[in-house]
């Protein structure tokens, strides 16, 4: 599997940490580990259930939702074009691009059955905590997953997530950039074709 593969099934298991982090050291090291911890046990539990793709992609979105910022990875991924769209658009932007990510990523998950990933410590770094992983996947070599924690929203949530260096947070930024110029600025078009 190469590199873009590896983000594509790793990245969904954790597209549900792109939140943008504030001062907080209320968290400890064993909070953020332990949050990586359980999500990872969520991944696996959804893709050995033997559920349909359906259920398994519903799964995920739930997934998605309790362990992120919601909002605000969507505000981020949307970019400054955020910032001239009306409330019911950001509202209609974030259920979408809930569903989008979700489905994305989600249908991607096949690839990762008996694989594991491996904690191996945190630090604290600016804001927010940074837990290191190996991935290991069925029949290819281990790699780097980092993920980026913080409680800025009352709790811990991933915000971010690194895979062999590369930022999924400002991937999907600039894959959602991508779609809205494609389709002229028009955020309603976007919407609409992220249903």
């Amino acid at each position: 599997m190469n590199n873009i593969d590896r983000r594509s099934v790793l990245g969904g298991a954790f597209a549900s940490g792109l939140l943008i982090a504030s001062p907080s050291f209320a968290m400890s090291n064993a909070q953020a580990e332990t949050l990586v911890d359980n999500v990872v046990a969520e991944i696996n539990r959804i893709i050995s259930s033997g559920s349909s793709e359906t259920r398994m992609l519903d799964d995920f979105e739930n997934l998605f939702l309790n362990f992120a910022d919601v909002p605000t990875i969507a505000r981020y991924a949307l970019g400054n074009d955020a910032r001239s769209a009306s409330p019911a658009q950001m509202q209609a932007f974030t259920n979408a691009f809930t569903g989008y990510v979700s489905s994305k990523y989600g249908k991607r998950f096949r690839a990762f059955i008996g694989g594991k990933i491996k904690v191996n410590g945190s630090k604290p770094l600016k804001s927010y905590f940074e837990v290191s992983t190996t991935a290991y996947l069925s029949g290819q070599s281990p790699f780097e997953v980092t993920f980026l924690v913080s409680d800025k929203g009352g709790r811990p949530m991933f915000f971010n997530m690194f895979i062999e260096g590369i930022n999924l947070l400002l991937t999907e930024r600039a894959e959602i950039g991508a779609m809205l110029d494609k389709r002229g600025g028009n955020l309603d078009m976007l919407i609409a074709d992220l249903k």
